[in-house]
């Protein structure tokens, strides 16, 4: 279940912008961080996206995975019509016992 916790933050546009939103959401806020088929808009020989574009969205699909992997957000998506989803981030309860750096989080691994 999503909670009603939307961030209020606009849809991030690079990697910085999601990363600010994973350091500072409450657990359970949510954020919208793509609309469309992320699995071609953000693939370079199908994406219908300038490929300025599609780069920055393949890099901030890559540190959404990577906040999941590290437990920091659930990511899920709704459907909502042939070829068209709505992305979204689920903050989790940060670890009280490890902080995650910012480099960290943009350089896709943890910083020792």
């Amino acid at each position: 279940m999503i909670s009603n916790r939307f961030s209020r933050r606009p849809p991030p546009r690079t990697e910085l912008d999601f990363c600010q939103w994973v350091g500072d959401a409450l657990p359970g806020e949510w954020l919208e961080y793509h609309r469309g088929f992320l699995a071609i808009d953000a693939a370079p020989e199908m994406s219908p996206l300038a490929s300025d574009r599609w780069r920055g969205l393949a890099a901030l699909s890559e540190c959404a995975r990577w906040a999941s992997d590290h437990r920091l957000v659930h990511l899920v998506q709704r459907r909502l019509g042939p070829d068209q989803f709505v992305y979204i981030a689920i903050a989790r309860p940060k670890p009280l016992s490890r902080r995650i750096e910012l480099a960290a989080l943009l350089s896709g691994r943890e910083a020792a």
